[in-house]
Protein backbone atom coordinates (compact mmCIF):
# COMPACT_ATOMS: atom_id res chain seq x y z
CA UNK A 1 0.00 0.00 0.00
CA UNK A 2 1.39 3.30 -0.96
CA UNK A 3 0.71 6.90 0.76
CA UNK A 4 1.68 9.53 -0.76
CA UNK A 5 1.36 13.80 0.02
CA UNK A 6 1.76 16.37 -3.27
CA UNK A 7 0.73 20.26 -3.19
CA UNK A 8 -0.44 20.61 -6.24
CA UNK A 9 -0.29 24.70 -6.34
CA UNK A 10 -3.99 24.84 -7.31
CA UNK A 11 -5.56 22.80 -10.46
CA UNK A 12 -7.64 24.96 -12.72
CA UNK A 13 -7.42 28.58 -11.22
CA UNK A 14 -5.45 30.43 -9.20
CA UNK A 15 -5.22 33.84 -7.34
CA UNK A 16 -3.45 35.77 -9.81
CA UNK A 17 -0.86 37.03 -7.14
CA UNK A 18 0.33 33.06 -6.12
CA UNK A 19 0.28 32.33 -9.85
CA UNK A 20 2.83 35.37 -10.71
CA UNK A 21 6.74 34.29 -11.35
CA UNK A 22 8.36 36.20 -8.84
CA UNK A 23 6.96 33.34 -6.54
CA UNK A 24 9.02 30.79 -8.62
CA UNK A 25 12.15 29.63 -6.18
CA UNK A 26 14.35 28.95 -8.93
CA UNK A 27 17.62 30.28 -9.54
CA UNK A 28 17.09 33.66 -10.46
CA UNK A 29 13.96 34.58 -8.30
CA UNK A 30 13.78 38.31 -8.16
CA UNK A 31 13.54 39.39 -4.56
CA UNK A 32 11.79 42.76 -5.14
CA UNK A 33 9.17 41.24 -6.88
CA UNK A 34 8.65 38.31 -4.67
CA UNK A 35 8.04 41.25 -1.37
CA UNK A 36 5.53 42.78 -3.94
CA UNK A 37 3.89 39.73 -4.20
CA UNK A 38 3.53 39.02 -0.45
CA UNK A 39 3.05 42.91 0.29
CA UNK A 40 -0.33 42.71 -1.82
CA UNK A 41 -1.38 39.03 0.34
CA UNK A 42 -0.21 40.98 3.84
CA UNK A 43 -2.37 44.30 2.94
CA UNK A 44 -5.65 41.76 1.55
CA UNK A 45 -5.57 39.90 5.15
CA UNK A 46 -4.83 43.34 7.32
CA UNK A 47 -8.04 45.07 5.16
CA UNK A 48 -10.33 41.93 5.34
CA UNK A 49 -9.66 41.75 9.02
CA UNK A 50 -10.50 45.53 9.54
CA UNK A 51 -13.61 45.00 7.34
CA UNK A 52 -15.05 42.20 9.43
CA UNK A 53 -14.83 44.44 12.59
CA UNK A 54 -17.95 45.27 13.98
CA UNK A 55 -17.17 48.97 14.42
CA UNK A 56 -14.77 51.00 12.60
CA UNK A 57 -12.95 54.03 14.78
CA UNK A 58 -11.10 56.84 13.63
CA UNK A 59 -8.22 54.99 12.96
CA UNK A 60 -9.69 51.96 11.01
CA UNK A 61 -11.12 54.21 8.78
CA UNK A 62 -7.89 55.64 8.34
CA UNK A 63 -5.85 52.56 7.98
CA UNK A 64 -8.71 51.06 5.44
CA UNK A 65 -8.05 54.34 3.02
CA UNK A 66 -4.21 53.49 3.38
CA UNK A 67 -4.58 49.71 2.43
CA UNK A 68 -7.32 50.72 -0.38
CA UNK A 69 -4.41 52.94 -1.77
CA UNK A 70 -1.92 49.70 -1.59
CA UNK A 71 -4.56 47.85 -2.98
CA UNK A 72 -4.22 50.02 -5.89
CA UNK A 73 -8.68 50.42 -4.89
CA UNK A 74 -8.50 53.83 -4.85
CA UNK A 75 -9.94 54.77 -7.44
CA UNK A 76 -12.00 51.44 -8.51
CA UNK A 77 -13.44 48.35 -6.93
CA UNK A 78 -10.92 45.77 -8.84
CA UNK A 79 -7.57 45.54 -10.57
CA UNK A 80 -5.65 43.03 -11.72
CA UNK A 81 -5.04 41.43 -8.47
CA UNK A 82 -8.39 42.43 -5.85
CA UNK A 83 -11.50 43.04 -6.00
CA UNK A 84 -13.36 44.63 -3.41
CA UNK A 85 -16.75 43.45 -3.42
CA UNK A 86 -19.50 45.63 -2.11
CA UNK A 87 -23.09 43.48 -2.53
CA UNK A 88 -25.00 46.34 -0.24
CA UNK A 89 -24.92 49.17 1.42
CA UNK A 90 -21.78 51.66 1.19
CA UNK A 91 -17.67 50.73 2.28
CA UNK A 92 -16.38 54.27 0.30
CA UNK A 93 -17.11 57.04 -1.86
CA UNK A 94 -14.76 58.17 -4.34
CA UNK A 95 -15.74 61.86 -5.18
CA UNK A 96 -16.07 62.33 -9.14
CA UNK A 97 -13.08 63.58 -10.89
CA UNK A 98 -10.74 62.50 -8.03
CA UNK A 99 -9.80 63.22 -4.44
CA UNK A 100 -9.57 61.62 -1.40
CA UNK A 101 -11.24 58.53 -0.86
CA UNK A 102 -13.81 58.85 2.21
CA UNK A 103 -15.04 55.74 4.14
CA UNK A 104 -18.75 56.38 5.10
CA UNK A 105 -19.67 52.66 6.49
CA UNK A 106 -18.83 53.32 10.41
CA UNK A 107 -19.00 49.31 10.77
CA UNK A 108 -19.85 45.87 9.67
CA UNK A 109 -23.26 46.21 9.53
CA UNK A 110 -23.45 49.00 7.05
CA UNK A 111 -22.57 47.05 4.26
CA UNK A 112 -22.25 43.69 2.78
CA UNK A 113 -18.96 43.13 1.19
CA UNK A 114 -15.52 41.76 1.41
CA UNK A 115 -12.12 41.19 -0.48
CA UNK A 116 -11.24 38.84 -2.98
CA UNK A 117 -7.97 37.83 -5.04
CA UNK A 118 -8.51 38.15 -8.85
CA UNK A 119 -7.99 34.65 -10.39
CA UNK A 120 -6.61 33.28 -13.48
CA UNK A 121 -6.72 29.77 -15.64
CA UNK A 122 -3.45 27.69 -14.21
CA UNK A 123 -1.12 26.38 -17.40
CA UNK A 124 -2.92 23.77 -19.20
CA UNK A 125 0.18 22.16 -19.87
CA UNK A 126 0.79 22.48 -15.67
CA UNK A 127 -2.03 20.81 -15.29
CA UNK A 128 -1.44 17.62 -17.42
CA UNK A 129 1.71 17.48 -15.53
CA UNK A 130 0.23 17.55 -12.28
CA UNK A 131 -2.21 14.60 -13.49
CA UNK A 132 1.85 13.04 -14.84
CA UNK A 133 2.49 12.86 -11.16
CA UNK A 134 -0.06 11.12 -9.79
CA UNK A 135 0.60 8.35 -12.68
CA UNK A 136 4.19 8.43 -11.69
CA UNK A 137 3.83 8.22 -8.25
CA UNK A 138 0.47 5.74 -8.35
CA UNK A 139 -0.25 5.97 -4.93
CA UNK A 140 -3.27 3.64 -3.48
CA UNK A 141 -4.23 6.95 -0.73
CA UNK A 142 -3.42 10.78 -2.03
CA UNK A 143 -3.21 13.72 0.71
CA UNK A 144 -3.95 16.52 -1.80
CA UNK A 145 -2.64 20.11 -0.62
CA UNK A 146 -3.70 23.74 -2.37
CA UNK A 147 -6.50 22.09 -4.43
CA UNK A 148 -9.19 24.53 -5.27
CA UNK A 149 -12.13 22.61 -3.85
CA UNK A 150 -14.07 18.90 -4.19
CA UNK A 151 -15.71 19.90 -7.52
CA UNK A 152 -12.44 20.82 -8.93
CA UNK A 153 -11.07 18.15 -7.84
CA UNK A 154 -13.55 15.73 -8.85
CA UNK A 155 -13.17 17.55 -12.45
CA UNK A 156 -9.40 17.24 -12.50
CA UNK A 157 -9.60 13.26 -11.45
CA UNK A 158 -12.14 12.59 -13.91
CA UNK A 159 -11.12 14.93 -17.27
CA UNK A 160 -6.99 15.03 -16.65
CA UNK A 161 -6.58 12.05 -14.95
CA UNK A 162 -8.17 9.96 -16.76
CA UNK A 163 -7.01 11.10 -19.95
CA UNK A 164 -3.22 11.20 -18.71
CA UNK A 165 -3.58 7.76 -17.04
CA UNK A 166 -6.44 6.22 -17.79
CA UNK A 167 -7.18 5.15 -13.85
CA UNK A 168 -8.91 8.08 -12.26
CA UNK A 169 -9.08 7.57 -8.11
CA UNK A 170 -12.46 5.97 -6.91
CA UNK A 171 -13.12 8.15 -3.91
CA UNK A 172 -12.82 11.83 -4.05
CA UNK A 173 -12.87 13.77 -0.67
CA UNK A 174 -12.25 17.57 0.50
CA UNK A 175 -13.93 20.19 2.54
CA UNK A 176 -13.57 23.77 2.28
CA UNK A 177 -11.67 24.90 5.06
CA UNK A 178 -10.42 28.94 6.10
CA UNK A 179 -8.46 30.27 3.26
CA UNK A 180 -10.35 32.39 1.55
CA UNK A 181 -7.89 32.32 -0.94
CA UNK A 182 -9.49 29.24 -2.32
CA UNK A 183 -5.94 26.25 -1.50
CA UNK A 184 -7.37 23.32 0.42
CA UNK A 185 -6.66 19.99 1.80
CA UNK A 186 -8.60 16.64 0.59
CA UNK A 187 -7.84 12.83 -0.30
CA UNK A 188 -8.37 10.78 -3.08
CA UNK A 189 -8.00 7.12 -3.35
CA UNK A 190 -8.10 3.53 -4.90
CA UNK A 191 -11.57 1.43 -4.52
CA UNK A 192 -9.35 -0.77 -2.19
CA UNK A 193 -9.25 1.99 0.36
CA UNK A 194 -11.94 3.23 1.89
CA UNK A 195 -12.89 6.39 3.22
CA UNK A 196 -15.28 5.23 6.24
CA UNK A 197 -15.00 8.73 8.28
CA UNK A 198 -14.32 12.33 7.86
CA UNK A 199 -13.61 14.40 10.93
CA UNK A 200 -13.23 17.94 10.03
CA UNK A 201 -11.10 20.95 12.68
CA UNK A 202 -11.86 23.65 10.77
CA UNK A 203 -13.28 25.47 14.01
CA UNK A 204 -10.73 24.48 16.63
CA UNK A 205 -9.85 27.14 18.33
CA UNK A 206 -7.05 28.97 20.15
CA UNK A 207 -8.44 31.89 22.58
CA UNK A 208 -11.18 33.35 19.46
CA UNK A 209 -9.05 32.35 16.77
CA UNK A 210 -9.41 29.46 14.18
CA UNK A 211 -5.98 27.09 14.62
CA UNK A 212 -5.94 25.72 11.37
CA UNK A 213 -4.94 28.06 8.05
CA UNK A 214 -7.25 25.43 6.05
CA UNK A 215 -8.19 22.11 7.94
CA UNK A 216 -6.83 19.47 9.71
CA UNK A 217 -9.62 16.35 8.57
CA UNK A 218 -9.12 13.20 9.78
CA UNK A 219 -9.66 10.70 7.51
CA UNK A 220 -10.46 7.18 8.41
CA UNK A 221 -9.43 4.55 6.41
CA UNK A 222 -10.41 1.51 5.60
CA UNK A 223 -7.33 -0.88 4.08
CA UNK A 224 -7.74 -4.60 2.26
CA UNK A 225 -7.45 -7.19 4.85
CA UNK A 226 -9.96 -4.65 7.23
CA UNK A 227 -6.61 -2.74 8.89
CA UNK A 228 -7.56 0.57 9.55
CA UNK A 229 -5.59 3.82 9.23
CA UNK A 230 -5.86 7.16 10.21
CA UNK A 231 -4.50 10.22 7.92
CA UNK A 232 -4.58 13.69 8.99
CA UNK A 233 -3.70 16.16 6.65
CA UNK A 234 -2.54 19.46 7.09
CA UNK A 235 -1.28 23.03 5.36
CA UNK A 236 0.65 24.29 7.90
CA UNK A 237 0.56 28.70 7.94
CA UNK A 238 2.97 29.51 5.18
CA UNK A 239 6.29 31.88 6.14
CA UNK A 240 4.76 34.06 2.48
CA UNK A 241 3.66 36.30 3.93
CA UNK A 242 3.57 38.32 7.62
CA UNK A 243 6.01 39.10 10.71
CA UNK A 244 7.80 36.06 11.25
CA UNK A 245 6.91 35.85 14.95
CA UNK A 246 3.02 35.47 14.33
CA UNK A 247 3.77 33.30 11.57
CA UNK A 248 5.85 31.01 13.68
CA UNK A 249 3.55 30.81 16.59
CA UNK A 250 0.63 29.87 13.81
CA UNK A 251 2.35 27.05 12.56
CA UNK A 252 3.73 25.72 16.05
CA UNK A 253 -0.27 26.26 17.34
CA UNK A 254 -1.00 24.54 13.93
CA UNK A 255 1.34 21.29 15.01
CA UNK A 256 0.48 21.65 18.51
CA UNK A 257 -3.13 20.70 17.59
CA UNK A 258 -2.32 17.86 15.43
CA UNK A 259 -0.52 16.62 18.11
CA UNK A 260 -3.30 16.89 20.19
CA UNK A 261 -5.19 15.01 17.80
CA UNK A 262 -2.54 12.24 17.17
CA UNK A 263 -2.08 11.65 21.23
CA UNK A 264 -6.07 11.45 21.37
CA UNK A 265 -6.07 8.86 18.74
CA UNK A 266 -3.71 6.61 19.98
CA UNK A 267 -4.90 6.92 23.42
CA UNK A 268 -8.05 5.25 22.02
CA UNK A 269 -6.67 2.49 20.45
CA UNK A 270 -5.75 3.37 16.61
CA UNK A 271 -2.54 2.13 15.93
CA UNK A 272 -1.99 3.36 12.40
CA UNK A 273 -1.86 6.95 12.05
CA UNK A 274 -0.09 8.78 9.07
CA UNK A 275 0.20 12.79 9.52
CA UNK A 276 1.11 13.81 6.20
CA UNK A 277 1.09 17.82 3.85
CA UNK A 278 2.90 20.76 3.55
CA UNK A 279 3.93 21.94 6.83
CA UNK A 280 6.14 25.04 5.63
CA UNK A 281 8.95 24.62 8.04
CA UNK A 282 11.68 22.06 8.28
CA UNK A 283 12.60 19.48 11.16
CA UNK A 284 14.28 21.06 13.36
CA UNK A 285 12.44 24.17 13.93
CA UNK A 286 10.84 25.50 16.76
CA UNK A 287 7.13 25.47 15.46
CA UNK A 288 7.23 21.70 14.09
CA UNK A 289 8.82 20.56 17.58
CA UNK A 290 5.13 19.28 18.71
CA UNK A 291 5.35 16.92 16.20
CA UNK A 292 8.81 16.06 15.80
CA UNK A 293 10.33 16.73 18.95
CA UNK A 294 8.75 17.47 23.11
CA UNK A 295 8.63 13.40 23.55
CA UNK A 296 6.68 12.82 20.31
CA UNK A 297 7.02 9.26 19.02
CA UNK A 298 5.63 10.25 15.54
CA UNK A 299 8.54 8.80 13.16
CA UNK A 300 9.19 10.60 9.67
CA UNK A 301 9.28 8.28 6.94
CA UNK A 302 12.30 9.90 5.21
CA UNK A 303 13.93 8.26 8.22
CA UNK A 304 13.63 5.10 6.83
CA UNK A 305 16.85 3.44 5.72
CA UNK A 306 14.96 2.50 2.18
CA UNK A 307 13.63 5.78 1.68
CA UNK A 308 15.00 7.43 -1.75
CA UNK A 309 15.71 11.40 -1.52
CA UNK A 310 15.96 11.37 -5.44
CA UNK A 311 19.69 13.29 -5.17
CA UNK A 312 18.42 16.27 -2.83
CA UNK A 313 16.72 16.05 0.87
CA UNK A 314 14.56 19.20 0.32
CA UNK A 315 10.97 18.66 -1.56
CA UNK A 316 10.11 22.55 -2.23
CA UNK A 317 12.29 24.71 -4.61
CA UNK A 318 15.88 24.04 -5.23
CA UNK A 319 15.70 20.82 -3.13
CA UNK A 320 18.22 21.82 -0.07
CA UNK A 321 17.52 20.52 2.97
CA UNK A 322 16.14 23.79 4.55
CA UNK A 323 13.37 23.50 1.75
CA UNK A 324 12.33 20.10 3.15
CA UNK A 325 8.66 21.32 3.92
CA UNK A 326 6.74 18.54 2.62
CA UNK A 327 6.00 15.37 5.02
CA UNK A 328 4.63 12.05 5.82
CA UNK A 329 4.92 11.35 9.50
CA UNK A 330 3.91 8.05 10.91
CA UNK A 331 3.10 6.05 14.28
CA UNK A 332 5.45 3.61 15.90
CA UNK A 333 3.22 0.49 14.32
CA UNK A 334 2.35 2.07 11.52
CA UNK A 335 5.89 2.79 10.78
CA UNK A 336 6.81 -0.46 11.39
CA UNK A 337 5.19 -1.41 8.59
CA UNK A 338 6.98 0.42 6.18
CA UNK A 339 9.22 -0.50 3.57
CA UNK A 340 10.74 1.93 1.74
CA UNK A 341 9.62 5.76 0.72
CA UNK A 342 10.55 8.64 -1.77
CA UNK A 343 10.30 11.87 -3.13
CA UNK A 344 9.47 12.21 -7.26
CA UNK A 345 10.50 15.63 -8.71
CA UNK A 346 9.94 14.83 -11.57
CA UNK A 347 7.06 17.12 -11.91
CA UNK A 348 9.24 20.28 -10.75
CA UNK A 349 10.91 22.14 -12.83
CA UNK A 350 15.01 21.38 -12.70
CA UNK A 351 16.30 24.03 -14.83
CA UNK A 352 16.62 24.92 -18.58
CA UNK A 353 18.76 22.14 -19.10
CA UNK A 354 17.49 19.83 -15.97
CA UNK A 355 21.11 20.60 -14.76
CA UNK A 356 19.17 20.33 -11.30
CA UNK A 357 17.21 16.97 -11.77
CA UNK A 358 15.85 15.64 -14.55
CA UNK A 359 11.82 16.05 -15.29
CA UNK A 360 9.41 15.45 -17.50
CA UNK A 361 9.86 16.15 -20.88
CA UNK A 362 6.54 17.74 -21.27
CA UNK A 363 8.16 20.36 -19.46
CA UNK A 364 9.86 23.34 -21.17
CA UNK A 365 9.93 26.29 -18.54
CA UNK A 366 9.08 26.69 -15.46
CA UNK A 367 5.32 28.24 -15.25
CA UNK A 368 4.61 24.53 -16.74
CA UNK A 369 5.85 22.43 -13.98
CA UNK A 370 3.27 20.74 -11.63
CA UNK A 371 4.54 22.28 -8.67
CA UNK A 372 6.83 23.51 -7.11
CA UNK A 373 6.46 21.11 -4.68
CA UNK A 374 8.13 17.21 -5.24
CA UNK A 375 5.34 14.16 -4.13
CA UNK A 376 6.74 12.67 -0.69
CA UNK A 377 5.07 8.52 -0.88
CA UNK A 378 5.19 5.83 1.65
CA UNK A 379 5.44 2.54 1.09
CA UNK A 380 3.62 0.00 3.39
CA UNK A 381 3.00 -4.04 3.77
CA UNK A 382 0.59 -5.11 6.33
Amino acid sequence: MRLASFNVENLFDRARVLNQNEWITAPGTNPSRMSAARQILENFAKLNAILAQPVYSDADKLEIIRLLKALGLEKADENRMVILRRNRGSLVKRPPGGGEVIVTANGRDDWIGWLDLQKEAVNQTATQNTARVFKEVNADAVVVVEAENRTSLVRFNEQVIEVVEGRPYDHVMLIDGNDERGIDVGLMTRSTVGIDVMRSHVDDLVGQDRIFSRDCPEFHLVLPGGQRLVVLANHFKSKGYGDAATSNARRKAQAQRVREIYDGLIASGVDYVAVAGDFNDTPDSDPLSPLLGNGSLLKDISEHPAFDFAGRPGTYGNATKDNKIDFILLSPKLYAKATGGGIFRKGVWGGKNGDLWPHFSEIENASQAASDHAAIFADFEF
